[in-house]
């Protein structure tokens, strides 16, 4: 396990979950009107209007986090900020070493802006699939994904991030490819699975098992996992129960949506769900699972539903988005 920082001990030690934010491109995309060729949200890292918008986006969040005296984990919006989807965007490797670096250090300038003693700030490194999210459609070897993943840790890791997250993991070679990058660099990892309507990752292995396996070949070097991309109800029966493994979960970004991969992917309008039924159910969970350190949203949601978590699924709001 790497040495943690005290930011992150903070995590752990905190008496409530720290909170995150919600769908960032679905957001940015339905409610804000912005086009995000490649579902790419770091090319608005490049303009001041774009980090304008991240800045009003992310800025929700913290508020809801402030209001609720709890903790904040602050993304840098980096998920497609690899050499793959970079390469479609025009980003060069030097692009992206500079893109992530600065992402990285604008997070830390807003959590100076936000961050109070009842509020402290986590900030966190977002690293993407090769491929899609949904879907199995790229596959690598443990050490061609280290590899891969290797230089957009770096680059985060120099602009400050504290740890590093590896969201929207479709299948466990992959995931242990970015663990590993990342233990080499020192910086504390977090693996967060997509899983399917039936609780399964789309490489159709049992989450159980995926995590097990992440486990052995990294010697539990893992800071902790998580599940994304699913609605409550597509995961709740198979984290139920009394199995150890479930203590090592300990965040939660799930739709609101209970439509699967496939419909969301072909829907011509955003499903957000019932954002009081979503605060409900994510505190049912996280009365179930005993580790839960982060909440907040994938696909679909907003800063609607990061209130319901905060308030319990309590239907007043201040909606900003």
């Amino acid at each position: 396990m790497q040495t943690l920082t005290k930011r992150i001990d903070d995590l752990f030690s905190a008496e409530a979950p720290y909170l995150t934010d919600g769908g960032l491109e679905t957001t940015l995309i339905f409610h804000y009107g912005l086009d995000l060729p490649c579902f790419a949200a770091f090319p608005l890292l490049d303009s001041a209007e774009g980090r304008g918008h991240l800045e009003t986006y992310y800025g929700t969040y913290a508020e809801i986090a402030r209001r609720a005296e709890t903790g904040f984990v602050l993304d840098v919006p980096s998920w497609r900020a690899s050499p793959d989807w970079g390469a479609e965007l025009g980003y060069g490797a030097d692009d992206l070493e500079r893109v992530n670096r600065e992402g990285a250090e604008f997070a830390q300038s807003l959590r100076r802006k936000w961050e109070t003693e009842t509020t402290p700030i986590l900030v966190n490194g977002v690293v993407g699939p090769r491929g899609d999210g949904y879907v199995l459609d790229v596959a690598m070897t443990r050490g061609e994904a280290e590899t891969f993943h290797a230089p957009q840790i770096a680059a985060l890791v120099s602009g400050g991030v504290e740890m590093v997250t590896a969201v929207t993991m479709t299948y466990v070679d992959e995931a242990i490819g970015v663990a590993l990058a990342a233990i080499a660099l020192s910086v504390p990892v977090v693996i967060s699975f997509t899983v399917e309507t039936d609780g399964r990752l789309p490489s159709g292995q049992p989450l159980r098992d995926a995590i097990a396996e992440v486990d052995a070949a990294t010697e539990s070097g893992v800071l902790y996992f998580m599940i994304n991309c699913a609605h409550p109800d597509h995961f709740k029966g198979d984290v139920a129960g009394d199995g150890a493994w479930r203590y090592r979960l300990g965040g939660l970004r799930s739709n609101a949506s209970r439509l699967s991969h496939e419909e969301l992917d072909n829907a011509e309008d955003l499903d957000a769900g019932d954002p009081v039924e979503f605060g409900q159910l994510n505190r049912a969970l996280m009365a179930d699972l005993p580790n839960i350190r982060v909440l907040g949203g994938c696909c679909g949601t907003d800063d609607r539903h990061i209130h319901c978590i905060a308030h319990g699924g309590h239907r007043k709001h201040d909606h900003a988005a």
